[in-house]
């Protein structure tokens, strides 16, 4: 059976996502591990640490990844902003490990007055700083970051699977870096899949774009704007122009079976049920019983 979550808020403590997740019947959970409009972030104590391990393990909760801040961006041409991204970005790993937090997906960047090819070398350089730092301080650092596939809105890097090879391929650190699919942008960057043949193709260049290992986890959002639409804008399962037929065919691929899936979809209540429980629902209907 898949596993399947949702994004939750650490409002009032990080085991609070533990718990949000436990309550709406989650297998697996995201975090931010900071405000996500912020750069400063107040350090995270042991005892912080030690509670959120605990209700994991309590709770029964696998698979914990961390979201990146959405300010960051590794492929930007000024270098100030980069330079403020790398440091940025060395904090969330950071602070990942001390949650015992193995990935932290992160939006690749976008170029703005560079060039797509500029800013797909900016963003490899930009990795590799990020671990340089870690080697050079004698920091085992063990979380990964997670290239997530965008929706290709302006000139965010991304939105097409070979953006993600390239950036892998030009790194010297090519070990901690994974994949996080994510089922709206692929579909507003023009990535087909309600039909089986529709959806095989998309795989299978995503396959030979990235390959299978490196998939670490996958977003299930559906998509308020329409296909190939370029645009970011999440709905519940079902409820979009997705449809549920995309969600069937990646919940019954084989190939997903240990890929942790998370939900992002809007929160809150529809009568007095709460809106990830109903996305949760649905999404486990679509499960052949034959799997």
């Amino acid at each position: 059976m898949p596993l399947i979550g949702a994004h939750m808020s650490i409002a009032g403590g990080y085991y609070k996502s533990v718990e949000l997740a436990a309550a709406a019947g989650c297998d697996c959970v995201q975090l931010f591990t900071k405000n996500n409009n912020q750069w400063r972030a107040k350090p995270i104590s042991a005892e912080e640490a030690r509670m959120f391990k605990h209700r994991l393990r309590e709770l029964n909760i696998s698979h914990p990844i961390a979201h990146s801040s959405y300010l960051i961006n590794l492929a930007s041409p000024d270098n100030t902003l980069r330079d403020r991204s790398i440091e940025a970005m060395i904090e969330e790993l950071r602070r990942a490990d001390q949650l015992g937090i193995s990935g932290v997906v992160m939006h690749p960047g976008a170029y703005t007055t560079s060039s797509e090819e500029v800013g797909i070398v900016t963003i490899s350089k930009s990795i590799d700083a990020i671990y340089d730092y870690f080697e050079k301080s004698n920091y085992p650092v063990k979380a990964k970051i997670l290239l997530e596939t965008t929706a290709g809105q302006g000139s965010h890097l991304g939105w097409r699977f070979e953006h993600l090879a390239d950036i892998i391929k030009n790194c010297d650190h090519r070990p901690s870096i994974g994949v996080c699919l994510d089922t709206c942008h692929m579909f507003a960057a023009g990535y087909a899949m309600h039909d089986e043949q529709d959806y095989q193709s998309t795989i299978d260049k995503l396959l030979q774009s990235v390959g299978i290992r490196r998939i670490k986890a996958i977003h299930l959002n559906d998509s308020l704007k329409p296909f190939g639409s370029r645009l970011d804008r999440h709905a519940a399962i079902g409820e979009g122009e997705m449809g549920l037929e995309p969600f069937r065919h990646l919940l019954n691929d084989s190939r997903f079976a240990k890929v942790p899936m998370y939900l992002e979809t809007p929160k809150g209540m529809r009568g007095n049920e709460d809106l990830d429980v109903i996305n949760l629902r649905t999404l486990r209907g679509l499960i052949s019983k034959r799997k």
